[in-house]
Formats: C-alpha cells, sequence, structure tokens
C-alpha cells in the first residue's frame, strides 16, 4: 500500500476509487473522463485492478504521465468488488471518496455534484448515493434490480431506491466505522444509518457498457444478495446507539 506524503497541502480533498476487473476496453477512457470532470479540484483517482487477466493494469499505467493524479492499486489475487473498493479507500488520502463502477456505465460527471451536497449538508451526512435513471439494462436485470431493492428497502428501511448504483460519495471516517464483508457495497446506507449517519441520494445518468461485458449473473445476485441480507438485518438487530458522545 503506497504511503500518504508527508507534506499536508499535498493531501487531496476527494479521492475517486474505481474498481475494474478485466476492463482494458473501458478503463483508459473513463480515467479520462473522471479527470475531466474533476478538473480543478483537489482530488487523486485510484483504480484498483482485481488481478485483471487481460491488459487492464498495463493500460492505466500508461495514463501516469497524461493524468497525474492517477494511482493504480493491483490485487495479487481476485477478491471481488468489495474488497477491491475497500482496498482503495484503506489507500485513499482523501477524507471524501467517491465510487464509480470500472465498466463506464456510471458517468463521471456527476461525481462532482455528490461531494457538493455531501460537503453541503450537516456533519451527520456521511453518503450520498446516486439513484441511476434511464437505466441502459437488460429488461431482465432491470426487472431483478428492481425486486431486489424493493425487498431490501423493506426489510432493512434504508430509504434507498438503488444501492446497486456504484456512484456514491462518502466520508472515509465514516466507512471505516462499518463492518466490513463482501459484498459491502450495496448495504452501505444501512450501515450508514446503522452508525447514526444520515444518507441522502441523488438522480444520476446511467449509460450503455461499451465494451467487456458484466461479470454477474442475475441469479448470482440473487443468491449472495439472500444471505447478506440476513446478515445486514441480524447486523441492525444487535445495533445500539448512543446518540453522541459528549465529553464530560
Amino acid at each position: 500500500m503506497a504511503k500518504a506524503p508527508a507534506s499536508a497541502a499535498s493531501i487531496p480533498d476527494i479521492s475517486v476509487v474505481v474498481p475494474v476487473f478485466d476492463e482494458e476496453g473501458a478503463a483508459p477512457a473513463l480515467a479520462r473522463e473522471i479527470a475531466q470532470a474533476f478538473q480543478g479540484r483537489s482530488y487523486e483517482l485510484i483504480f484498483v485492478d482485481d488481478a485483471s487477466r487481460d491488459g487492464t493494469r498495463a493500460a492505466l499505467k500508461a495514463l501516469s504521465a497524461e493524468i497525474p493524479q492517477l494511482r493504480v492499486l493491483a490485487h495479487r489475487k481476485n477478491s471481488g468488488q468489495s474488497r477491491a473498493i475497500r482496498t482503495g479507500i484503506l489507500g485513499a488520502r482523501g477524507a471524501v471518496v467517491v465510487t464509480l463502477d470500472g465498466d463506464g456505465q456510471n458517468d463521471p460527471a456527476d461525481g462532482p455534484a455528490l461531494v457538493d451536497a455531501l460537503l453541503a449538508g450537516p456533519p451527520e451526512l456521511a453518503l450520498v448515493g446516486g439513484e441511476r435513471v434511464k437505466r441502459q439494462d437488460s429488461q431482465a436485470k432491470k426487472i431483478a434490480s428492481r425486486i431486489g431493492n424493493g425487498v431490501r428497502k423493506r426489510l432493512l428501511r434504508d430509504t434507498a431506491n438503488d444501492t446497486g448504483c456504484g456512484l456514491k460519495a462518502f466520508r472515509r471516517e465514516a466507512f471505516l466505522r462499518l463492518p466490513y464483508f463482501d459484498h459491502i457495497h450495496r448495504y452501505l446506507p444501512a450501515l450508514m444509518q446503522r452508525e447514526g449517519y444520515l444518507t441522502a441520494f441523488r438522480p444520476v445518468n446511467h449509460r450503455h457498457r461499451q465494451t467487456g461485458a458484466s461479470k454477474y449473473t442475475n441469479l448470482g445476485r440473487l443468491w449472495a444478495s439472500l444471505s447478506d441480507l440476513f446478515g445486514v438485518m441480524w447486523l441492525q438487530s444487535r445495533a445500539r446507539n448512543p446518540g453522541g458522545v459528549d465529553e464530560a
């Protein structure tokens, strides 16, 4: 893991974290789009290569001179999207983290607005999540997502209509307080609320996948979601919130 620089002045305000696996076709263009969206802001861009089997890592490293804010962290073995996100956040230097999916379907242009909404809110606001409008997915995937989001929202009462959207802005410190498990990225609103934080949501753009293929199937998502859902419900049942802490 790369060490933070000694100079506080060089520490960015925002860390954009993007997990990628076999996204050689999408990653370079996505990196350029993110750099354009956050131009003029204090940010770093962290791509986490989850042991890709193609040229994803080399394609990203080739952009280092073009995008000086770019950092590439690489897993030695494939560990999944949630672990790649966590790796990026652990290595991040910014107090605010923005996450995007690595397939290019999230629009980086929406990222700064989520950051602004987060910073404009009260200190208790820890996460502003994107809600995809006019989703550019297959009908089967949209139906499965609608059912899954409805069941999750009803059981967890997390007020989120679309936790599957990878575009989110949140406070790094708040994320590090959460219990980690695989697929945690789909339950961030509920887990943030469990810790006593506030969450909010804004509509964001959604785009067609231009290259590569989805790494998930509807059946695979359903199986993972059921076990994870029961686990998060258990975590909620065991939560105890002091309502704040005052130094006496």
